[in-house]
C-alpha cells in the first residue's frame, strides 16, 4: 500500500508540476502577447474599465474565464472518449493556452483591486511562495537541467539559421 500511496504522491507531484511549468513558461509571453492588443482604442478602453473595477468586480471578471472555459474542456474530454483523440487535445491545448494567456493578461490588470480583498490579500503571497518551491524543486531534476539545455541548444541552432 505505501509503494502505492508514493507512486501517485509522484505522480501527482509530476502532473501539477508540468502545469505549473506550462504556467510559468506561458504567463509573462501570453500576457504580453495579449496586451498588444491594448494598442486598438476599443481594447484599450475595455482595459482602462477593467483597471478601475472594485475588488468584488474584479475577481467576479478575473474568474469568469474559467467557467467559461470548462464546457469546452468537458468537450475535449468527451471526445478523448469518442476516439477523437488528435481533436480532442487540439481543444483542450488551445483552451489552455487562450486560457492563459486571458488569466494572465486579467490578472495583470485586476492584481492591485484583489490585493484589497482581504483573503486574496493573506493567499496570493503564500500561493506564490509554494508555487516557487515547487518550481525551485523541479529545476533541480536532471530532467530539467536536459530540457535547459535541449532549450539552449535549440535557440543556438535557431540563430545560425537565422544568418
Amino acid at each position: 500500500m505505501h509503494a502505492f500511496r508514493k507512486f501517485f504522491q509522484r505522480l501527482f507531484f509530476f502532473l501539477f508540476a508540468a502545469l505549473l511549468l506550462f504556467e510559468e513558461w506561458g504567463w509573462e509571453p501570453l500576457a504580453a502577447l495579449f496586451a498588444r492588443l491594448a494598442r486598438l482604442p476599443l481594447w484599450a478602453a475595455l482595459e482602462r474599465r477593467i483597471t478601475r473595477l472594485s475588488p468584488q468586480a474584479a475577481l467576479l471578471v478575473f474568474g469568469l474565464p474559467v467557467l467559461t472555459l470548462l464546457p469546452v474542456k468537458l468537450l475535449a474530454l468527451y471526445l478523448f472518449g469518442k476516439g477523437q483523440t488528435l481533436l480532442g487535445l487540439v481543444l483542450l491545448l488551445s483552451a489552455k493556452i487562450g486560457g492563459t494567456a486571458i488569466l494572465a493578461r486579467l490578472f495583470q490588470l485586476t492584481q492591485p483591486a484583489l490585493m484589497q480583498l482581504r483573503w486574496f490579500a493573506w493567499c496570493y503571497p503564500r500561493w506564490k511562495a509554494w508555487k516557487d518551491a515547487v518550481l525551485a524543486e523541479v529545476r533541480k531534476t536532471s530532467v530539467w537541467r536536459s530540457a535547459q539545455s535541449a532549450k539552449e541548444s535549440v535557440k543556438l541552432w535557431w540563430k545560425g539559421l537565422k544568418r
